[in-house]
């Protein structure tokens, strides 16, 4: 137990203080709009580093502008870091008073955004959001840690579960006293361990009555309980890379190939979309696996997945939980690494936003 806390202390030490760390090619945003900015409720410093990442960083109107060639608005960012107020209801909080301040809820576009452990928010993803909605679209991440995702689940685990939810609650309970023709589209949207806790958020009893737009959950880890339980009641034939759920009305997987338009049925009012590789060890880390052949492993596998891997009792366990580690290290496209590409088709198919065929979509793709 000492030698335990005394790492545990060294860590948050160490992953405070990076948290922390004023970056010179990331200045105060002059923005009014910006989080940090002029007029902003939250202070730059205490954004924390990733916080001030995802603000700075772009797509601005210009460059929606210059890449889509059509008329485009500058994308709204809000992210309350660990360090703006004491509690997860405080920072939520905050976060509902910052969105109200930029004029978030006057948006077409709507997105609970739920970071990593460190508070990071993939950019790739970021990005294609934006682009494919034209700037038209508010986004808001509060942070719950600043510890790589694996060492805030051994820590801490339902802490950020507990900051999403209370995100969740309080940015949802105002958007649905909004009246509906005068209220944004509302998603959710996670990639890892956001995945998860976004997941986590919210209950079907929160929501049935008034049911946000869609959600948009990446590489979801296999600890996460909506992926666990669509995944084994997948239709018959179906891989477990790739499942297909009921008709495909409510929830669709996709992978590197766009599957989200292959033979479903039309979509309905509230729509998942899960982005998955066969080849991440996050998604597909399964702790049976140490004596028994997992089912994504059954014939036919994904096309990312080399055809010489076998299971194998004790050492396939052991070789999953290598991959595990380094997930993160592969090209982008594969592992736990999500490309612009992939983001983007989910993102055209989850909100079907007007004027994006496949011809306008690839040439977006091609520029980026």
């Amino acid at each position: 137990g000492v030698l335990v806390r005394a790492a545990l202390s060294a860590l948050d030490r160490s992953y405070s203080e990076l948290d922390a760390r004023l970056e010179e090619d990331l200045p105060r945003p002059v923005d009014a709009l910006k989080s940090g900015g002029p007029g902003s409720l939250l202070d730059w410093s205490y954004l924390g580093r990733q916080g001030r990442r995802m603000v700075a960083n772009g797509p601005d109107r210009a460059q929606i502008e210059a890449l889509t060639g059509r008329a485009a608005q500058e994308p709204l960012r809000v992210y309350v870091g660990l360090g703006a107020a004491s509690d997860p209801q405080q920072r939520a909080a905050l976060a509902l008073a910052e969105l109200q301040r930029i004029g978030a809820f006057e948006r077409a576009n709507l997105v609970i955004a739920t970071p990593t452990g460190t508070g990071w928010i993939d950019k790739n993803g970021q990005q294609a959001l934006e682009y494919v909605m034209q700037g038209d679209v508010a986004t808001v991440s509060v942070q719950y840690s600043y510890f790589a995702s694996g060492i805030a689940l051994l820590t801490d685990p339902d802490y950020g579960a507990e900051t999403a939810r209370a995100v969740f609650a309080t940015v949802y309970g105002h958007w649905r006293s909004l009246p509906k023709n005068q209220r944004p589209r509302l998603y959710l949207q996670g990639l890892s361990l956001g995945a998860l806790n976004s997941d986590l958020s919210h209950d079907l009893r929160q929501v049935i009555s008034d049911p946000y737009q869609g959600a948009l959950w990446v590489g979801a880890p296999f600890l996460a309980p909506t992926w666990r339980n669509l995944t084994a009641a997948r239709n018959a034939g179906s891989p477990a890379w790739l499942p297909r759920v009921g008709d495909g009305s409510v929830v669709r997987f996709s992978a590197q190939r766009n599957h989200l338009n292959d033979g479903h049925a039309p979509w309905g009012q509230h729509r998942v979309v899960f982005l998955q590789y066969a080849s991440d060890a996050i998604t597909f880390f399964d702790p049976h696996a140490l004596w028994r052949k997992p089912d994504w492993m059954q014939p036919p596998m994904g096309p990312d997945v080399s055809p010489e891997m076998r299971w194998i009792p004790v050492v396939s366990f052991l070789q999953l939980a290598f991959d595990l580690v380094f997930s993160d290290s592969p090209p982008v496209g594969y592992g736990h690494v999500y490309a612009f590409d992939h983001y983007a088709d989910a993102w055209v198919s989850l909100a079907e936003p007007s004027d994006w065929d496949a011809e306008r979509l690839a040439l977006l793709k091609n520029r980026v």
